[in-house]
């Protein structure tokens, strides 16, 4: 239905009235109704996507930034967002570790902490949904604020610092997900180490004997940049013997003894880095079933140094990772010989950029930052494109596509 101008001119009033009321408001409680309220009503005129962009996600970003992550997380618990109506063309159909998957786009760490919307994150079309970063006891994470918005670079600096409920909170979500008769999905799990343990490679082992039964696949995040000492498990010795006790946790498992572990990297990590990792994942105790590729980034390359929230402490995502991150995709893609699949994350804002990082070797890809700008429209639309453009570059399906230009994007000698 197309809307005239009156019901139009109507609909913005309504939301620039809404959106001063939301400024106002102090109570996560009362925003949550207001913005509900909100959705509501504009979404009154279904598949009108452009109003998201127009007024709700403008209304939104006048809260703060870790207030509209609350926000949104909350209109996907309780799926106040319509449901996708986007048919995925067959062209998007893809293996998946033993499962097959509607279309390679996933939802990344950090949006879901504690698996709370997986229901309404599949509602917006997601092919695959990866909740945390868990620890294993509930931890608050670091001090507020720690999330930060570079409107102008279309990019995010956080610093959350794993704030999460726990093992024992997750899992009780997963379990009661997995009783549903109707629900299929593909479900990762993030997982990470409390901030104070006494014994890190402790908590991965805790993290793959609570999880590995109810999980489709198991992420390894040694690589936040938001917790002191995380990062220095990516060195060759350390990461051996944590995948070495990873590997061997999984072996004693009774249910789902083959779940996949994937290994989250850094951005920041140099080449020679990156050869060690590959010698460690070659080898069978340390080896992986796959990586994800990557992590926010401590660097400030390709964003507005002027603007005083560029030097704000945390990990850089969106538009200004694109580039490293499917840079880094070729070269492990390269580096491994195709042989181990690769989520690809980092700046995808469209088809065109999904379709970047599945020819640099990424078999996957997974959006976070662009929803904050965009909306969950935005899930589609690049599925749409990445569709269009598999079947006008000549490729039947995205599985062709995987890793056909990867030289392209390495360093020129």
């Amino acid at each position: 239905m197309i809307m005239d101008s009156d019901h139009l001119k109507e609909a913005g009033k309504q939301a620039m009235r809404a959106a001063r009321k939301i400024n106002r408001l102090r109570s996560l409680g009362i925003v949550t109704a207001g913005a509900a309220v909100l959705v509501a009503g504009i979404t009154a005129y279904k598949k009108q996507d452009s109003l998201y962009r127009t007024f709700v996600m403008p209304a939104v970003r006048l809260l703060p930034a870790e207030t509209s992550h609350q926000l949104a997380l909350l209109a996907c618990k309780y799926r106040v967002y319509p449901r996708s109506q986007y048919e995925d063309n067959a062209n998007l159909q893809t293996k998946f570790f033993g499962r097959m998957l509607k279309n390679p786009i996933g939802i990344a760490a950090g949006f879901d902490k504690n698996a709370e919307a997986v229901d309404g994150l599949q509602d917006m079309g997601f092919g695959f949904v990866e909740v945390g970063t868990v620890t294993p006891a509930a931890q608050e994470g670091n001090p507020k604020p720690r999330v930060f918005r570079l409107v102008e670079d279309r990019a995010i600096i956080n610093r959350y610092g794993f704030n999460s409920e726990g093992h024992q909170a997750v899992l009780q979500r997963l379990r009661l997900l997995r009783s549903k008769e109707d629900f299929n999905g593909v479900v990762g799990v993030n997982l990470g180490r409390n901030k104070e343990t006494m014994s890190p490679m402790a908590d991965y082992v805790q993290g793959v004997r609570v999880f590995g039964p109810v999980a489709d696949y198991l992420v390894i995040n040694v690589s936040s940049p938001n917790t002191k000492g995380l990062r220095d498990m990516q060195t060759k010795s350390k990461l051996t013997e944590l995948l070495e006790h990873v590997n061997e946790a999984r072996t004693r498992l009774e249910r789902n003894k083959n779940v996949p572990i994937l290994l989250k990297l850094s951005p920041d990590l140099s080449l020679s880095d990156m050869k060690d990792i590959v010698s460690v994942i070659n080898r069978k105790k340390s080896r992986v079933d796959g990586l994800i590729v990557t992590n926010t980034t401590v660097s400030r390359d390709n964003i507005n140094a002027s603007n005083k929230t560029a030097k704000e402490v945390g990990g850089l995502s969106g538009e200004p990772l694109r580039a490293r991150s499917t840079e880094m995709i070729a070269q492990m893609y390269v580096l491994t010989d195709g042989k181990i699949p690769i989520i690809g994350v980092g700046g995808v804002a469209s088809g065109y950029d999904a379709y970047e990082k599945i020819e640099a070797g990424a078999s996957y890809v997974q959006v976070y930052t662009a929803l904050v700008y965009e909306g969950p429209g935005l899930v589609d639309q690049i599925k749409a494109e990445l569709s269009s453009l598999i079947t006008s570059l000549g490729h039947a399906n995205v599985q062709d596509v995987v890793g056909t230009n990867a030289k392209f994007y390495l360093p020129k000698k």
